[in-house]
């Protein structure tokens, strides 16, 4: 090679290098761009989830007080502007380019994300804890679609009983396709490991009780041991006749809630029905007083509802008729419409007729309902008394004809006392084009009120309390309080049985009940003892006896068990965003925002999902291609 060519050479290798550098220097260039690109579109993100956050927290609709611009900025927007005129650069740069900060678009992926997230939150703490139980709720109209509220019940690393709502299931189709659906979404989409429900309890009406019954159905089908129970944050004899397809039964029940909403809206108006009352009671000043403290209360969800209603009837009728005709102008026509409504109702002899039969059946299944309900002892004697219960109704059964009879003449007395007439329901004439009189209306209500609603109490209670639901609940006998009542009986190890396949040494189990046993029944007088489950769970040794931690913590998933410490605050806070937030701001997945904001929100994890659920979102895309 020539000197020149190897000055040549040297130059083009020389070049090389420099061109190489350069692209280099320029891929890394790009490489920060885009990093910077990123942080800038994660920063915006979480500045959004944060607004987003914050007015779920509070329970604030992201789109009020307008949801276009004539009507003004929504709650959203101007949280964001607000933040903009703070400070927020990010934010300012985004609206300088597109002069939006989020669409109506971006805003909707930005809730399913936040219910996402709280989904997995969730299923992750049941994970943790173990066991579970699955609630339902009365279903939800939300923007013209119904949903199926769900809850959560576990027992968390400290031992405390829990309970949290999880979210909506769309309700939508009939039978096992529903059923189906409704599984796949709460196992596919939400992550539940249903092999650890242990319990499942529903609420709901007549009109949805087939769907929710085929949903139960199925769920214990595919998982034998969630054992279907009470829900406790409703009391046994409400929540049978809440589940009755009969007319004049659901007739009752639509009433009580009117009534109960109707006086509890003003104290003027409770105080007109305390002064019917005492009307009705001049003699008996106990009696009125009695039931005038009753009806200060949520009495129409007592095991009582059905006996305080029939004996303050013609009290509440007075009251209703005498708010209607309004005659010194007191009240508002959105009242009086209200009263007249209830005056109907109370003045159907259909309604006094079901309101006598479920009083008098409903009687039989009062104490059990009380005690299941109740204390742990008194929980744990209503267990042993569900044979006598179920015996008690089965007599009823057996001689309905008498009992009818009975019911009947009370109701016929109490109708004649109102000036109410006796008849059938006019839409059953109608649709049998029968005429008035062509059927009797001893026969017609013993056909299709007192024979269907026995028969419907028993089947419930055998399917609500089945031997092993019984057994775990006599297992309430762990508790110490309830081993010193029975010093002499030492705990069931049949009932304990139940467990063993969830406790850690089923082996040692006859030792260890033993050894717990007589830790207990050998106390002092004057020694106190822990009374509830809650309390015995708390014990600082009951670690030493593992299987009996075990137990105690899946009784305590148990649904039919009242919570203690405000346990039942996720039902009470649900019920209020219900009552309390008006249709065109419900929405699914803000309400399980509001309601699960003790979980900590990590903004960094949000917008890690946010992106990971949507890699390709136009406005992430757009940032990117304009840098």
């Amino acid at each position: 090679m020539t000197p020149e060519d190897e000055t040549v050479s040297k130059g083009r290798k020389k070049m090389k290098k420099t061109q190489t550098e350069e692209t280099k220097a320029e891929e890394t260039k790009e490489d920060v761009q885009v990093v910077l690109v990123e942080d800038e579109c994660k920063d915006y993100l979480k500045s959004l989830f944060e607004v987003l956050v914050l007015l779920g927290e509070q329970s604030i609709p992201p789109t009020g007080p307008g949801d276009n611009k004539q009507e003004g900025s929504s709650n959203f927007q101007a949280l964001l502007e607000y933040r903009m005129n703070c400070g927020d650069e990010t934010l300012k740069k985004r609206y300088d380019e597109s002069k939006e900060c989020c669409s109506s678009d971006q805003l909707n992926q930005l809730i399913e994300v936040c219910e996402k997230y709280i989904h997995s939150k969730l299923v992750e703490k049941v994970k943790l804890n173990g066991f579970f139980s699955l609630l339902t709720d009365d279903l939800v109209q939300i923007s013209g679609e119904w949903f199926l509220p769900v809850f959560l019940r576990y027992v968390d690393q400290s031992n405390c009983q829990k309970e949290k709502f999880a979210g909506f299931l769309p309700f939508e189709g009939d039978g096992d396709a529903l059923a189906e659906k409704l599984l796949s979404e709460l196992t596919d989409k939400w992550g539940l490991d249903m092999e650890q429900c242990r319990g499942q309890a529903h609420s709901c009406s007549g009109t949805h009780f087939s769907k929710i019954k085929t949903f139960a159905a199925k769920l214990l089908e595919k998982y034998p041991t969630a054992l279907p129970s009470l829900r406790s944050t409703r009391t046994l004899n409400v929540s049978l006749a809440n589940s009755m397809t009969s007319s004049g039964v659901q007739l009752v029940m639509s009433t009580l809630k009117k009534v109960d909403a109707f006086f509890s809206q003003s104290s003027i108006l409770q105080l007109e029905l305390e002064h019917a009352i005492s009307i009705f009671y001049p003699d008996k000043e106990e009696k009125a007083k009695e039931l005038k403290d009753i009806c200060k209360t949520s009495w129409t969800e007592r095991n009582d509802a059905f006996e305080v209603a029939v004996e303050i009837l013609e009290a509440m009728l007075l009251c209703v008729d005498s708010v209607h005709d309004n005659e010194d102008m007191r009240w508002s026509d959105q009242v009086t419409n209200d009263a007249l409504e209830i005056s109907k109702a109370l003045a159907d002899f259909e309604f006094i007729m079901a309101l006598v039969v479920l009083k008098n059946i409903m009687r039989l299944t009062q104490a059990f309902g009380n005690n299941v309900q109740g204390k742990a002892s008194e929980a744990h004697f209503a267990a042993t008394s569900m044979k006598a219960v179920l015996h008690s109704l089965k007599e009823v059964s057996d001689n309905i004809d008498v009992y009818h009879e009975f019911w009947n003449d009370e109701a016929v007395n109490l109708a004649a006392a109102m000036e109410i007439p006796v008849k059938i329901p006019r839409s059953f004439l109608r649709k049998h084009q029968l005429e008035s009189g062509a059927v009797r209306p001893e026969s017609y209500y013993k056909e299709h009120l007192s024979v269907p609603v026995v028969n419907h109490i028993i089947k419930e209670l055998n399917e609500l309390f089945c031997e092993d639901h019984l057994k775990a609940l006599r297992c309430l006998s762990l508790v110490p309080a309830v081993i010193e009542q029975h010093k002499s009986t030492e705990p069931e190890e049949e009932c304990v049985q139940v467990f063993k396949n969830d406790i850690p040494n089923a082996g040692s189990l006859t030792a260890e009940l033993h050894c717990w046993w007589v830790k207990w029944s050998k106390k002092g007088k004057g020694e106190t003892v822990p009374a509830s489950l809650h309390e015995a769970l708390q014990l600082a040794d009951v670690k030493f006896f593992p299987n009996m931690l075990a137990i105690m913590r899946l009784i305590g998933v148990l649904p039919t068990l009242a919570l203690e410490d405000d346990g039942d605050m996720a039902y009470r806070h649900f019920q209020m965003y219900v009552e309390n937030t008006p249709d065109r701001f419900k929405s699914k997945s803000l309400a399980l925002l509001n309601m699960n904001c003790d979980l900590g929100f990590d903004l960094d994890s949000m917008v890690e999902l946010f992106l990971k659920t949507y890699p390709d979102r136009e406005g992430v895309s757009k940032v990117t291609v304009m840098e």
